[in-house]
């Protein structure tokens, strides 16, 4: 009697046909989406990545990716990816309108950017090298200010002269009335005046390696006498008459001194009155902070 022919048994694991089938399908149906878009190649990177971690078909997921698309969904985010390929849609419209337009390479971006960087880097230096240098000045200026008003309290000088400091901190500025140093219309000192030209001129010397500048000043009353062809020619003679004293009689270098004329153009008050006009008529001996 023949033998029953015994039927095979299915393997185990049969399963894993039917999961192939359907993975085939997935693939089919993403190839299909694929060949319909335009896709742009960083956002594919990212879209392949979020599927790497958050569908659970590979190893990994729990973690977000770019800014976070796909958050650790699992397979619930499918419906998520068709919307992301339509943005690939969008993106790659958009790239290809942008590559119509001349843009400059990456060499030459690094090169703009870094140019950029060091013209920010060298004005802030300049303007912090800027500010040192306007704060040494003030502090030197401030001492210059300081000595000279002790050394006018000492000579006993400081009712009969005005000391003044320059906004900038470039000088400090002695001023003297006119009408103490010369006569109405004439450029010769006064004898009763010399004393405290004197006193002056010691305190000049303790400055004599810095430039003075010495400005005769003048009211806008058109002068009568016929020596001085107007105030610039008298106030110019006014203050050549102090440089000529200051470098005969106290021995001021002269190389480092100016006399010049400045007539009624700087005028420090009203000429419109007598008390206005008596200020302005006035000679100022400037002591310049760097030597």
């Amino acid at each position: 009697m023949a033998r029953k022919k015994e039927e095979p048994q299915s393997p185990e694991g049969g399963w894993i046909n039917t999961f192939a089938d359907l993975m085939n399908l997935l693939l089919c149906f993403f190839v299909l989406l694929f060949s319909m878009s335009t896709v742009d190649a960083d956002k594919y990177e990212q879209l392949v990545t979020s599927m790497t971690e958050s569908i659970n078909i590979f190893s990994g997921g729990g973690s977000a990716v770019g800014e976070g698309a796909f958050v650790s969904s699992g397979t619930d985010q499918m419906v998520a990816i068709s919307n992301y390929f339509n943005e690939f849609e969008k993106s790659g419209e958009e790239d290809d309108e942008d590559k119509d337009q001349p843009t400059p390479s990456p060499g030459q971006q690094g090169t703009q950017s870094q140019d950029q960087q060091d013209v920010k880097i060298t004005d802030d230096i300049k303007k912090m090298v800027e500010s040192q240098e306007q704060d040494q000045l003030k502090k030197r200026t401030e001492k210059i200010y300081e000595n000279i008003m002790e050394e006018s309290r000492n000579r006993n000088v400081e009712d009969q002269i005005s000391v003044n400091m320059d906004k900038k901190y470039q000088y400090v500025q002695i001023s003297m009335n006119g009408a103490l140093l010369f006569d109405s219309g004439a450029a010769e000192i006064k004898k009763s005046t010399m004393p405290l030209l004197n006193k002056v001129g010691d305190i000049l010397k303790l400055y004599d390696s810095h430039l003075i500048k010495i400005e005769g000043h003048t009211d806008n009353v058109p002068i009568s006498t016929g020596k001085y062809r107007n105030n610039m020619w008298l106030s110019t003679a006014r203050a050549t008459e102090v440089f000529e004293y200051l470098k005969d009689k106290k021995g001021l270098t002269p190389k480092s001194m100016e006399a010049t004329g400045r007539s009624f153009y700087d005028k420090i008050a009203s000429n419109d009155t007598e008390k206005g006009r008596a200020r302005n008529r006035r000679v100022e001996i400037k002591i310049y902070t760097d030597e």
